[in-house]
């Protein structure tokens, strides 16, 4: 099985993933932080921005993956990722410290909620031989 599909997905989220990791590596450099956020409102924003996506993105992924073994059906499938990809780029544009309600970061959260909500869906019916 070659996950066509999780892969097409998986591709822009690594250079999302590359672009939070290196907004962080830079501050901590200007910073010379090794470890923390050293009181630094920018440098907690990146930390949190990066943060988030790794707390979402490796689960959706790996039930994407499990959700196209299992012969999901491909729009649907097409949907989570499309969903997770914008998801996870408007959620760090709003996430800010001083707005925990910024409208893109509700409308990421809310994107990649739906992304799961569809794979365990998708998951649940293949279980069900549906």
């Amino acid at each position: 099985m070659t996950f066509a599909t999780t892969s097409f997905y998986a591709l822009p989220l690594i250079l999302i993933f590359l672009v939070l990791f290196f907004r962080v590596s830079a501050r901590r450099a200007d910073l010379k932080v090794s470890i923390g956020d050293a009181g630094d409102s920018i440098l907690h924003e990146r930390i949190r921005q990066h943060g988030n996506f790794i707390e979402w993105v490796p689960l959706t992924l790996i039930l994407m993956a499990l959700a196209e073994a299992s012969a999901a059906n491909s729009i649907a499938l097409h949907c989570a990722g499309g969903l997770l990809v914008l998801g996870r780029v408007l959620h760090p544009l709003g996430l800010k410290a001083g707005n925990a309600a910024h409208p893109l970061r509700m409308a990421g959260n809310s994107m990649n909620l739906l992304s799961v909500a569809i794979l365990f869906v998708l998951l649940i019916l293949a279980r069900l031989g549906a």
